[in-house]
């Protein structure tokens, strides 16, 4: 199952926008041109389905900061999703009545199902009657909650299964300094050696070793990847040779790794790890542009080799290595562009789908449509 479809309503800094996704999709634009956003809104129905609709808006800082600021006819918020096996869920959320108690209220929730035949029937429809005559209903979904979701809970499960990559190094050498509660499938990696020690061995020693084979061409001097706990204190480390330190080989855990290999060993486990949509935020940061102009690559030959269906990726990146791979389509390059009614989303036109045929990548046709113009001299000018 994959993300066919996605239509944002007064999200964030996106007014009205409809995109069409692959089972790869590179996002690209300017800064603060909503990339982040875009990712966000997949994130949101993950939080929805798996925390309740009142604590994913809370931590976005409340409807003030979630909705488009110029929403003034149409208050509220929307996330739209279409799945390929014919699923499609509808969230339009708003601030309640004054009157009403506090937190958000669902003003439209709907889950229609497309048989094979083309026809649509509703499964799901709100408000009800049930709401109507209790509105308190409406602070939750029906998508958060078992006794409510059973006839679609398969799309449920499907959002519970987005994963959000944004490595930072440092927090993966040291997390407990950036906190020292738990976490859980934290997306800046405070949880990631405890992900790879608490994956069922047989399962954790195959990945490792596949991870290790991807890491050759790129780190050459890297090898043995494991995991270990320290016996003194109980903690599991990554642990890897490095054979360039002495004649057989020096071992070092995360501590000591670089961070463009913290960073690739993260994605290669992400990419390994769950069947759902990966979400990736810019991952060329701290890798040589060669290692990033392998990573559409290497990410496609490490999905061939699980026995089921590749994984949906979606990137945000600015990287015009990553993006003069020859197998990015056109239809895979979803162009983001502010303008003064909010973000935009751009797709290929004929000329760009004709000039990619012809040979061209998208970092030649669609990238350098991102440029700042006028703007990025200007930032030039006052830099110099």
């Amino acid at each position: 199952m994959i993300i066919k479809e996605i239509s944002l309503t007064n999200w964030k800094n996106f007014e009205q926008v409809h995109a069409e996704c692959g089972r790869r999709c590179f996002i690209i634009g300017p800064n603060a041109s909503g990339k982040s956003n875009f990712l966000d809104a997949l994130r949101f129905l993950r939080e929805v389905a798996q925390d309740g609709l009142q604590k994913a808006v809370t931590a976005r800082g409340g409807m003030k900061a979630l909705r488009y600021l110029n929403a003034r006819k149409r208050p509220e918020v929307g996330v739209s999703v279409t799945l390929d096996d014919g699923w499609r869920y509808d969230l339009h959320f708003r601030s309640p009545k004054p009157s009403a108690s506090a937190g958000v209220s669902v003003s439209k929730e709907c889950v229609y199902r497309v048989d094979d035949d083309g026809r649509t029937s509703t499964v799901l429809e709100r408000p009800d009657i049930d709401d109507k005559a209790d509105p308190m209903r409406l602070s939750q979904t029906a998508l958060e909650q078992v006794n409510t979701n059973k006839s679609f809970r398969e799309v449920a499960d499907y959002f519970r299964s987005v994963r959000y990559i944004h490595i930072l190094p440092q927090v993966v050498r040291d997390p407990k300094s950036f906190s020292p509660v738990p976490s859980h499938n934290d997306p800046y990696g405070r949880d990631l050696v405890s992900q790879i020690w608490n994956t069922n061995e047989k399962t954790r020693t195959a990945r490792l070793k596949r991870i290790s084979e991807a890491l050759k061409p790129v780190v050459p001097q890297f090898r043995e990847l494991s995991v270990e706990q320290d016996k003194a204190t109980g903690l599991p480390h990554l642990k890897a040779k490095y054979t360039h330190w002495r004649p057989h080989g020096a071992f070092q855990n995360e501590s000591l790794f670089s961070d463009g290999t913290l960073r690739l060993i993260a994605l290669l486990w992400a990419m390994l790890d769950t069947s759902g949509p990966l979400l990736l935020e810019e991952p060329e940061l701290s890798l040589h542009e060669e290692i990033v102009r392998q990573l559409p690559g290497m990410f496609a030959r490490l999905d061939k080799t699980k026995k089921r269906a590749a994984r949906q990726v979606f990137v945000t990146t600015h990287s015009r290595a990553m993006l003069e791979d020859s197998g990015i389509g056109s239809d895979e390059v979803l162009r983001l562009e502010q303008n003064d009614n909010g973000s935009i989303i751009h797709t290929a036109d004929r000329q760009d789908v004709s000039a990619m045929k012809d040979g061209l990548s998208a970092a030649d046709v669609l990238l350098p449509k991102t440029s700042l113009g006028k703007r990025g001299q200007m930032f030039l000018d006052f830099a110099c």
